[in-house]
């Protein structure tokens, strides 16, 4: 197996990166995304089950997150952005930021280090800062959290990735921990249906299983889902109109759409939501 652990995902999705940086069209480009795939990253990509065809998913992720944030930027007065299990994101690197933005990548220590190796002395655009921590660690992070909140800046947090390989009840803890440090104003996520997850257990399960990496997340009752964490919905959108809008649908699309008419309403408005982008915002937060 080439995916062992769940910070191995991090070197498929660059390899993603990478193919649309590379497209004379891309929607962005990643100059990095290349060499921190690395070889082990195409071995994943070349062994998991339409690799290469599923780019498009990650592709159109990467570039919601990128309007979400910059939106959240420029309108919602953040000043700090913590993105946790950061993995090999160049977001610092990449996007056009304000040079005086808090940037804080938060990771397991050994792909902190990797991240760093491989971008070298190349300049962030922000002021960006490292912290080593395993969030699994309730008391971790707990302490992480109080440390990123204690001056009171208005911060946007990422869960890029993330909330799919975690419980439920994990989901739970991690949110309304992020809920109570006042200055969390914004919480940036992708979020799955159960549908999607089925469809990925059948297509990628077992391999991200074998790797320890299994997918859990997928909430019946969607964006609800973290109401009760303390966080209501700012934006959301919809992987597939997003899908359509970049020009980076799945292969065979227009097939599934002509097949979409024979279902009802309600089925084909759960194929829309199958994935989706959301925004949160902290109840009563100073945003």
């Amino acid at each position: 197996m080439t995916i062992t652990h769940v910070s191995d995902t991090a070197r498929w999705v660059a390899v993603y990166r990478a193919m649309e940086s590379e497209r004379p069209d891309a929607h962005f480009r990643d100059l990095f995304a290349r060499r921190l795939a690395g070889a082990e990253g195409e071995e994943i990509v070349r062994k998991m089950p339409r690799g290469r065809a599923m780019a498009w998913a990650m592709i159109i992720r990467t570039v919601a997150f990128d309007e979400l944030l910059l939106g959240a930027i420029a309108h919602g007065g953040v000043t700090q952005v913590v993105n946790l299990a950061a993995g090999l994101d160049a977001r610092p690197w990449r996007l056009a930021l304000p040079p005086d933005l808090r940037w804080v990548d938060v990771d397991f220590a050994d792909v902190l280090a990797y991240k760093a190796s491989t971008i070298g002395d190349a300049p962030p655009h922000c002021v960006y800062e490292t912290a080593a921590a395993d969030l699994a660690d309730a008391a971790a992070r707990t302490a992480l959290f109080t440390r990123l909140g204690a001056e009171g800046r208005l911060t946007l947090v990422i869960t890029e990735g993330l909330l799919i390989y975690l419980a439920a009840a994990d989901v739970r803890a991690l949110g309304t921990a992020l809920a109570a440090v006042r200055g969390f104003a914004y919480w940036l996520s992708d979020l799955a249906s159960p549908l999607l997850l089925r469809w990925m257990a059948k297509s990628w399960g077992r391999a991200v299983a074998q790797g320890n990496a299994p997918f859990k997340f997928a909430p019946e009752e969607s964006t609800e889902f973290f109401r009760p964490l303390g966080w209501t919905l700012k934006e959301v959108r919809w992987g597939q109109d997003e899908s359509r809008r970049l020009k980076r649908e799945m292969r065979g699309s227009w097939l599934w759409r002509i097949l979409g008419r024979l279902y009802s309403a309600e089925r084909r408005e759960g194929f829309r939501r199958m994935s989706g982008f959301i925004l949160l915002e902290r109840a009563g937060s100073p945003a």
